[in-house]
């Protein structure tokens, strides 16, 4: 019997922080559609509508479990009397 790790190795890790990631940018973006639209006291059909969606995938979209895109995203946040704004913007860091 051969081992094949002289050491315990950590396998995968970069994969599953930037899934992790992804995962909770989706969460976050589903609470803010979910915030707006409580707000408004809209209920998922109707904004679903207002957006061209159906309720499921509102639903889903709210839950983090879809991620849309920019169409959507547009779409989305005309049907909830927003502006939606995409920007890349620098990491903060020390300067030395």
């Amino acid at each position: 019997m051969t081992t094949r790790h002289a050491r315990w190795e950590r396998t995968g890790a970069d994969e599953h922080a930037a899934a992790y990631e992804e995962a909770r940018a989706a969460l976050l973006l589903g609470q803010m559609v979910h915030d707006r639209r409580t707000a408004l006291a809209m209920t998922q059909a109707e904004l679903a509508e207002r957006a061209g969606m159906t309720q499921p995938q509102l639903s889903r979209l709210e839950s983090g479990g879809a991620t849309p895109t920019v169409p959507l995203l547009a779409r989305l946040a005309a049907a909830l009397d927003a502006d939606l704004d995409i920007a890349f913007r620098p990491h903060n860091s020390i300067a030395a």
